[in-house]
């Protein structure tokens, strides 16, 4: 999403190459990312032709995703998932990424403005044409899911395969719609799982922002770190100085642990950042660390069982 600003062409295609060397091959973009320059409605389409540059001759080592449904532009037909939308959009996407075939390409956000059929329809169309090979879902809840599931079995259209929520220790919303995505092998690829950088261990209380941090580039993406916020970051690192883990890695390990999780969105501005994802798959989180942070960070609270308890 920082393709184009402040993350340079140049970088970005370098940041690409050490991703794929390093054996990640899940690439996720969308047709409104351009970086901090991005504003609601903008044409965007700069990261994805980023990214269309960055695996010319190396397209078969990468599992392509991009998005669908965001504003591009004023016109009613500029937004939403609708099937001319969603359908112009793609044609779009596939141009700027240079390939014919998208691997993964998932509806950016619910449209209550058109029925669900008619955009599950034009999917299930992109894929019977061999331009996208699996569908997926971006900031849908479990319900939603579920109606989308139905829907796909009663008229025999692509299923949703994934879905993409913002998921973190600290953001936790959406943590009772795991069980569901497990039970119904939807693959949960969640974004912000460093929660915009907050779970990186670069802010400290009572000190400025590091200069190139996303706290001082561009503060509208991210929390405010306030004392209460600093209460549960410093936890956070004092189990992980508990068994000689950098913050980050730790962070990633917690959420990789969780149910129906395959993969993680994790944005990066230097290649040290990509190596330090990477080493977060050799890690593991202990029994006791992981009640632990269920007091820390505590997911949403979950109806009891009127019979049972």
């Amino acid at each position: 999403m920082t393709f184009g600003d402040p993350v340079s062409e140049a970088d970005s295609i370098r940041l690409v190459h050490t991703a794929l060397d390093l054996g990640i091959n899940f690439i996720d973009t969308a047709n409104v990312y351009e970086g901090y320059r991005r504003v609601l409605g903008s044409a965007g389409g700069v990261s994805e032709e980023i990214v269309g540059k960055a695996l010319r001759g190396r397209r078969d080592a990468a599992i392509l995703a991009t998005k669908v449904g965001a504003p591009v532009g004023p016109g009613a037909q500029d937004r939403g998932l609708s099937a001319t939308h969603m359908l112009r959009e793609l044609d779009r996407s596939l141009q700027r990424l240079q390939t014919d075939y998208i691997d993964l390409y998932i509806v950016h956000w619910p449209d209550k403005h058109t029925p669900l059929e008619t955009s599950l329809a034009a999917l299930d169309q992109a894929v019977r044409a061999g331009k996208v090979r699996c569908v997926g879902a971006s900031n849908h809840s479990a319900a939603q899911l579920c109606r989308m599931l139905w829907l796909s079995d009663r008229h025999h259209w692509a299923p949703v395969v994934s879905s993409q929520i913002p998921y973190s220790m600290l953001r936790r919303e959406l943590h009772n719609d795991l069980d569901f995505c497990e039970e119904h092998q939807i693959a949960v690829t969640p974004y912000q799982p460093l929660q915009g950088g907050l779970l990186t261990g670069k802010y400290r209380r009572g000190q400025p922002p590091p200069d190139d941090s996303r706290l001082a580039e561009k503060p509208a993406w991210i929390w405010s770190p306030e004392d209460h916020l600093f209460d549960r970051l410093e936890a956070i690192e004092a189990l992980a100085r508990q068994i000689d883990l950098p913050l980050v890695q730790y962070a990633l390990a917690w959420t990789l642990a969780q149910p129906a999780i395959t993969s993680l969105v994790v944005g990066a501005k230097q290649a040290e950042q990509i190596e330090d994802a990477v080493a977060a798959l050799d890690a593991t989180i202990p029994e006791e660390h992981l009640k632990q942070i269920e007091t820390i960070c505590p997911p949403p609270w979950r109806q009891p069982d009127p019979i049972r308890g």
